[in-house]
C-alpha cells in the first residue's frame, strides 16, 4: 500500500512596494513676490538658471519682508512635484535682505485706561509707562494705538504726545480747545521708546484733566 505524501509546499505572498512621498526643505532666492496672489517666483539654490513660478507664500510674510534677492526656505510636500510647495520663511544674508524700516504687526487688545484725570501745567511734560502689568501692551512693543482726551479751564489749550525723549512737537497733537472746560478727543498710533514710555506736554494753558486709553500695539 502506498501512502500519499502530505503537501509540503507553501505559497509565498506577493510583495508590493509602495514609494513613500518624500518631503524636503530647500534653500532658495526670492525672485519676485506678488501680494495680490500671495505667490512668489523662487530660484532654488541647487539650480543655476531655473526658478519655480507661482509658489504659494506663507501668510505671515508680506511685502515688507518678502524682498527680491532675499534668501528663503521652500518646503516641498512632495519632492517629485515642484508645484506642491510653499515659501515658509525669508531671512537675511549678512546685511542683505534686512527690511528697512523693519516691518510691524498691529495687534488689538482689550482697552485699558492708562491715565485717569491727570493734570499737566502749561509747558510741563509728563512721562507715562504704557507697557507691562495688566495693560495688555507687552514689553518690547514699538508703538501703541491710543485714545486720549483732555480739558482746560482756558481756551487755546492743546497737548503734544511723543515717545519718551523724542522731539515733542514731531508726533501727535490734540487741540486747540475752543470752549473753556470742554473736552477735546483724539486717537491714533504713537511710537513708544524701548522702555514703553511716552511724553505728554501741555501747551497754551493748564490741562486740568488728561485721560489716555490704549487698545492695541505695534510689534
Amino acid at each position: 500500500m502506498t501512502r500519499a505524501r502530505a503537501s509540503t509546499g507553501t505559497k509565498r505572498a506577493k510583495s508590493s512596494k509602495t514609494t513613500a512621498i518624500k518631503q524636503v526643505t530647500k534653500r532658495g532666492l526670492l525672485v519676485s513676490f506678488n501680494p495680490l496672489t500671495y505667490t512668489a517666483n523662487v530660484l532654488i539654490m541647487e539650480a543655476t538658471s531655473e526658478y519655480l513660478a507661482g509658489v504659494p507664500v506663507a501668510c505671515h510674510l508680506d511685502g515688507t519682508s518678502a524682498q527680491v534677492n532675499t534668501p528663503c526656505l521652500v518646503f516641498f510636500f512632495d519632492e517629485s512635484n515642484p508645484g506642491d510647495a510653499v515659501v515658509l520663511a525669508v531671512y537675511p544674508n549678512g546685511t542683505q535682505g534686512i527690511p528697512t524700516p523693519a516691518p510691524g504687526r498691529v495687534t488689538f487688545v482689550t482697552p485699558f485706561q492708562q491715565v485717569t484725570n491727570d493734570s499737566i501745567n502749561n509747558g510741563v511734560t509728563k512721562t507715562y509707562t504704557l507697557t507691562g502689568g495688566g495693560t495688555g501692551i507687552p514689553n518690547g512693543a514699538l508703538g501703541v494705538i491710543f485714545k486720549a482726551y483732555f480739558t482746560s479751564a482756558s481756551t487755546g489749550a492743546y497737548i503734544n504726545l511723543a515717545p519718551h525723549s523724542g522731539t515733542i512737537a514731531d508726533y501727535a497733537t490734540i487741540g486747540n480747545i475752543e470752549v473753556a472746560n470742554a473736552f477735546l478727543n483724539g486717537n491714533g498710533i504713537l511710537p513708544i521708546d524701548s522702555s514703553g514710555k511716552i511724553d505728554v506736554q501741555a501747551n497754551g494753558a493748564n490741562v486740568t484733566s488728561f485721560n489716555l486709553f490704549t487698545y492695541g500695539y505695534v510689534f
